[in-house]
């Protein structure tokens, strides 16, 4: 097999390999991505990125994959980190830009010269049960109650063109996400299961946040959860746009527009790149 170069970034912590299927094309099955993703045996990531595929329109077209190979619909995480790849190979000429996602179009913005910055408009939440999906009527999912190992917990959920359900309590802890994000990724409320955050508001413009990631597990920072998080604290009428959340990996700003659009704003930094002698 001809060796299979790639690029390594974070986002707070969040790490993510890129593979550019326009220098060396990959048959991706789960598989190989697991394989690829596994910290002990391949290189080790929080998930993998390959692109861009350019399509009809002209897009930048990525594929988002969990370290468990299935696909994600977004990440915030890995849409910086990709937008500055693109930035950095010099596949765009501007520091604005649109990138095509499984979960719809996002807007990338370079906020500086080195590609340190990155801002991303994430698209728009809805609160929708079928929308997300939820099991049960179409319904708008606040403060609804949800039981998790016997005991009932109030949940807000909502899609961003991925699913999310936002857990405020007054105490969260990595462990307390550990034990109980796994139950709720699962629960059968979820059809295609679902991203965990536990929050907890500090301030009107601050809250805290702990993350069990679908396909993924306990994950040091996540975008996408970022701006979940903020949209149903929001919608509860706990915190005012703009909102800086602190996870174990950094912080994010997160602003909040008319009609439910989400603006992320944080770093990315360049890691290492190398090459993939074999594959399964």
């Amino acid at each position: 097999m001809t060796a299979i170069p790639f690029k390594k970034y974070h986002g707070l912590g969040n790490d993510y390999l890129v593979i550019d299927p326009t220098v060396a094309p990959l048959d991706l099955t789960p598989e190989r991505i697991r394989f690829i993703c596994d910290r002990h045996f391949g290189v080790g990531s929080d998930g993998l990125l390959y692109g861009p595929i350019v399509d009809d329109s002209g897009c930048h077209r990525v594929q988002i994959f969990n370290p468990d190979g299935s696909e994600a619909e977004k990440s915030g995480n890995g849409l910086r980190i990709f937008a500055r790849y693109l930035y950095d190979a010099d596949h765009v000429q501007t520091k604005t830009f649109a990138i095509q996602t499984l979960g719809g179009p996002v807007t990338a913005e370079i906020q500086d010269d080195t590609g340190d910055t990155i801002k991303i408009g994430m698209g728009k939440v809805t609160f929708q049960s079928q929308a997300i999906p939820m099991a049960g009527p179409d319904r708008q999912i606040i403060r609804e109650a949800l039981d998790i190992d016997g005991t009932p917990y109030e949940v807000t959920c909502l899609s961003i063109g991925n699913p999310h359900c936002v857990i405020p309590l007054a105490e969260i802890s990595e462990e307390i996400t550990r034990r109980l994000g796994p139950l709720v990724e699962r629960n059968p409320f979820f059809p295609n299961r679902t991203n965990v955050q536990f929050v907890r508001i500090t301030d009107r413009h601050t809250l805290e946040m702990q993350i069990w990631e679908r396909g993924a597990g306990y994950t040091l920072a996540s975008g996408s959860s970022a701006c979940a998080a903020v949209a149903a604290t929001h919608k509860l009428a706990l915190v005012d746009s703009p909102v800086t959340v602190r996870m174990p990996g950094g912080a994010l700003r997160i602003d909040l527009e008319e009609e439910g659009h989400v603006f992320l704003t944080g770093p990315v930094e360049y890691i290492f790149e190398g090459e993939i002698a074999s594959l399964p």
